[in-house]
């Protein structure tokens, strides 16, 4: 069973688009991952798609849009790119909520967009791990 991962940042232009697309490479068999933005940009900038591609992801059928209530209702997790507090942003009923500090790398050149993309890979590779770990059962306590 994957777990339905909701990647949200400002825009949806870069890190969660990254996250959405390096979620797909690397987790499918435990994150069905989406990504949406607080107010959608309405594109995957070029330098998002260039440090993808470097690393063999793609963003292919993701699209930039912004968060809806029914985003919400789906995901089992959201993770939380935005640098805004959980309280700031949701105001109702929302699933666990996980904070990521990652950087916006929006209008800054290819190294930073490169560092952003090896910090969300590393964070979505150990939200894996964290998810494929099996339940401990009260015996093996």
């Amino acid at each position: 069973m994957r777990t339905k991962v909701l990647f949200l940042c400002v825009g949806n232009a870069c890190r969660s688009q990254m996250a959405e697309a390096i979620a797909k490479g690397v987790s499918q068999d435990v994150i069905e991952p989406s990504s949406a933005g607080l107010v959608a940009l309405g594109e995957i900038t070029g330098p998002t798609l260039a440090v993808l591609n470097e690393h063999g992801f793609s963003a292919e059928g993701q699209h930039s849009k912004t968060v809806a209530p029914e985003d919400l209702s789906a995901a089992d997790l959201v993770v939380n790119m935005t640098g805004r507090s959980r309280s700031a942003i949701f105001t109702g009923p929302t699933p666990p909520v996980e904070d990521w500090d990652v950087g916006d790398p929006y209008g800054s050149n290819l190294t930073v967009y490169r560092g952003i993309r090896d910090q969300i890979e590393a964070r979505v590779k150990d939200l894996a791990r964290r998810l494929r770990r099996p339940v401990e059962s009260p015996e093996m306590l």
